[in-house]
């Protein structure tokens, strides 16, 4: 069995209606916390990390806040996989290893793609595998340079 795995190029598709629905789900994730409903917090979280996976940033503070939730609930296996993914997720994410539609659980594979729900398919399209490798690889290549110079 193949596993496909998809980097998002950080300039495709429209950035501001991605990170306001990112910020959304994240907002929903902490106000179902705070009302004691964890699935549903969860679910929020998972949400954050299909759309927030494209960036370092928003990618590591989902399986933070996953952490988080997982250590709030006593859940050994959740806060493993999560250790696990917030190690993996920086040369993973460097080399363009970012699975589509991963909910970021400890419960799927963490390189398994996944289909992306209807409603937030909008905020991912136009996203190119070549495209973000290929600016991975000059980035790589300007810090080797600015290294040996």
């Amino acid at each position: 069995m193949t596993t496909v795995v998809i980097a998002f190029c950080p300039h495709a598709g429209d950035v501001t209606t991605l990170k306001t629905a990112f910020a959304k789900e994240m907002a929903g994730a902490r106000a179902a916390e705070a009302a004691g409903d964890m699935a549903l917090a969860k679910h929020h979280l998972e949400r954050a990390h299909i759309l927030g996976q494209r960036w370092y940033w928003t990618h590591i503070k989902t399986h933070f806040q996953m952490l988080r939730l997982a250590l709030k609930q006593s859940d050994g296996k959740e806060v493993r996989g999560q250790f696990v993914r917030l190690i993996g997720a920086g040369p993973f994410h460097m080399a363009g290893w970012v699975p589509v539609g991963n909910t970021g659980g400890a419960d799927v594979s963490a390189t398994r793609p996944m289909p992306i729900p209807s409603d937030l398919q909008s905020h991912l399209e136009g996203h190119s595998l070549c495209t973000g490798l290929i600016l991975r690889a000059v980035l790589v290549a300007a810090l080797v340079a600015a290294y040996l110079l």
